[in-house]
């Protein structure tokens, strides 16, 4: 990727934008339910990293057919890095969260990302504003909302996995646009899955994980889904955005995402969100909201 050159804040929504922009919004948004039901059959690091590498060694025979060339030896580091950090610590956490903590729950916490990569940003002096600092500390007040109520107070293994996901995720989203490009377009992406997936399955190792053959149908689709809809779509489209948009755009899936998972997670998973965990929600929403529209070209 090639985010370094990109002027990010002058953006034009190209269609390919708008196309990845409601492929993070709407899709990612109904992942998380796919995960929590098919953890069933796939414990997490198994279930993350199957997928993942199912779906870049997809991708990457595409590209090749295509005629793109290898990624290079220092792409394959750089792969190694950010896959490590945003598949095997972002969602492979994310997947072990959602065996103890609604899905609805997990993706409101995973909103604090934007926050957490503005405040990253920092260290390459990218100062905040005003409205993005009060968004970033009416954000924070949500998340120690969230952690009161009643799911999170009920998995305190769950509320570390989470946290350690959203760390993870959000420096390797930092890293990916500043210190470790990856090869250039698709093939970046396909070696990031890879990589990621690698690391997904040496944990998977250690845990000593297992996945319940026969698989469960319903399991098994939701693993389909997530290899097609969840990685070869929606994860490209975010790394897309990445590489070719602000920050703070291409973190706006967080607006939606806890939406729908919340009301997906009530309605077909019979999942429990209480008013206060609503409330703090709405809190955390608005915290990224206000650090989004204070955003300021470089």
């Amino acid at each position: 990727m090639h985010s370094q050159e990109q002027p990010a804040g002058h953006t034009a929504l190209s269609p390919l934008i708008i196309a990845c922009l409601a492929a993070t919004w709407l899709i990612w948004g109904s992942t998380y339910l796919a995960i929590k039901f098919a953890l069933v059959s796939f414990p997490p690091f198994l279930q993350m990293g199957s997928r993942f590498i199912t779906a870049g060694v997809l991708l990457m025979a595409w590209m090749k057919w295509r005629g793109a060339p290898w990624p290079t030896a220092v792409e394959w580091r750089n792969a190694f890095v950010i896959g490590g950090l945003m598949l095997g610590g972002g969602m492979g956490g994310t997947g072990v969260a959602e065996e103890t903590v609604g899905s609805g729950l997990v993706v409101a916490f995973i909103a604090v990302i934007p926050l957490m990569i503005a405040a990253l940003n920092r260290c390459y002096g990218i100062k905040t504003g005003g409205l993005e600092s009060a968004g970033i500390a009416v954000g924070l007040v949500g998340v120690l909302m969230l952690t009161q109520g009643s799911g999170f107070q009920a998995s305190m293994p769950g509320l570390i996995a989470i946290t350690i996901a959203c760390i993870t995720w959000s420096v390797g989203s930092v890293l990916s646009q500043r210190n470790f490009p990856l090869a250039p377009g698709a093939m970046g992406f396909a070696s990031e899955m890879l990589c990621g997936g690698a690391v997904l399955m040496v944990l998977a190792a250690i845990a000593g994980e297992k996945v319940q053959w026969p698989p469960e149908p319903k399991a098994l689709a939701a693993w389909f889904y997530l290899v097609v809809f969840g990685s070869l779509i929606a994860f490209n489209a975010y790394m897309v955005l990445l590489a070719q948009a602000s920050a703070g755009l291409a973190s706006s899936y967080s607006f939606v995402n806890p939406v729908i998972a919340m009301l997906l997670g009530v309605s077909l998973a019979g999942e429990v969100v209480t008013g206060f965990e609503w409330a703090a929600v709405s809190v955390v929403l608005l915290g990224v909201v206000l650090l989004v529209a204070g955003r300021r070209p470089p």
